[in-house]
């Protein structure tokens, strides 16, 4: 199926080099998604560490279980890919 163009509420067809830009376009996009993917990570993994920053202030002993909590989400960019595939683990309590 040809794309086409919406001109003065007609659709009409692209022109070849409307057709060769588009490409460009979506190849770009398809190349960037594992920049995407990481992007997502990281912000996700970096909001869980900020929740459980307060953990680590000087009047308080960090639990060996937020120990090891937190650093399982410093090391998932390191092991994960896939933003759906990440296994973000349990916040102790």
């Amino acid at each position: 199926m040809a794309r086409t163009k919406n001109v003065n509420g007609v659709n009409m067809p692209l022109t070849a080099a409307e057709e060769t830009a588009r490409d460009a376009e979506e190849k770009a996009w398809a190349d960037g998604r594992p920049a995407r993917e990481m992007e997502m990570i990281r912000n996700h993994r970096n909001g869980l560490l900020s929740d459980t920053d307060w953990t680590g202030t000087s009047d308080l002993t960090m639990s060996a279980d937020m120990k090891t909590y937190r650093q399982m989400l410093r090391d998932v960019p390191a092991s994960n890919t896939v933003y759906e595939d990440v296994d973000w683990g349990t916040k102790p309590a």
